[in-house]
């Protein structure tokens, strides 16, 4: 909190300082903010506290509206399955996720700059048709993965009317709908994944019992047959590939 404000009064000297020596702080990181097509500037404090307040907002925004939230619960699941506790750890596993979702996010993310960036930082168009231009590549991916269930609940709860065009929804009712969406692709992908290593726990512990030993957890006899198993199908190349590809063949 301390560096927050250190920063926010670095930055508000440095605004001052150029309007001593009669320059005019009309941009921020490249992006004109002075009036064009009817619109009023923004002073320099407003500009940073709605920067820091996207900053703020932008690591919820990769959680919920990017192949993060699915990657994350299948790989969450996958260790729980193994039985390996805190191996890979979290920050292995949000990582990787992370960087797999650079890989499947890259193509729209460069739309959405090159629709909505380019045009604002050249100062072709206001705030709003920038937000809304840059908006439409993520709408047609969100669109893509959403359930029409999903979509026609926040519909009734929002009351309202359904659209003609998928494309005229709006990001409000797309966001939580994909968001229900990929938690039941991601708890449906993280079943399948049990089941495999369900069926070696039964079987260890039905081994086990039978011949009367009790000294030992079943789990603790099962792991390094899971391991096993799961070294020898190759089963991070499979379980990484499939992921990815899952978003590529809708």
């Amino acid at each position: 909190m301390t560096n927050s404000r250190h920063v926010l009064t670095l930055l508000l000297v440095a605004s001052d300082a150029s309007w001593a020596q009669g320059q005019s702080p009309s941009s921020l990181l490249g992006v004109s903010l002075s009036q064009s097509k009817g619109s009023a500037s923004l002073g320099v404090p407003m500009q940073i506290v709605v920067l820091l307040t996207l900053l703020t907002v932008l690591p919820a925004v990769i959680m919920t509206v990017s192949p993060f939230l699915r990657i994350t619960i299948v790989l969450h699941f996958l260790r729980q399955a193994l039985g390996t506790q805190g191996t890979p750890s979290n920050q292995v596993l949000i990582g990787l996720a992370l960087f797999l979702t650079l890989l499947i996010m890259q193509p729209v993310v460069s739309e959405m700059y090159h629709k909505g960036w380019e045009p604002l930082e050249e100062g072709q168009v206001t705030w709003q048709q920038a937000f809304d231009d840059g908006s439409k590549p993520l709408q047609a991916f969100l669109i893509r993965y959403v359930r029409e269930k999903d979509v026609r609940l926040f519909l009734d709860l929002s009351h309202t009317p359904a659209p003609q065009r998928p494309a005229d929804l709006s990001l409000t009712v797309l966001v939580p709908a994909y968001v229900l969406s990929e938690l039941k692709t991601g708890f449906q992908i993280g079943a399948v994944l049990f089941l495999p290593f369900l069926v070696i726990d039964l079987v260890v512990a039905s081994v086990t019992l039978s011949i009367g030993m009790v000294q030992l957890p079943p789990v603790m006899l099962s792991a390094p047959f899971k391991i096993l198993l799961f070294v020898l199908v190759d089963g991070w190349n499979l379980v990484v590939g499939s992921l990815v590809r899952s978003f590529y063949q809708t």
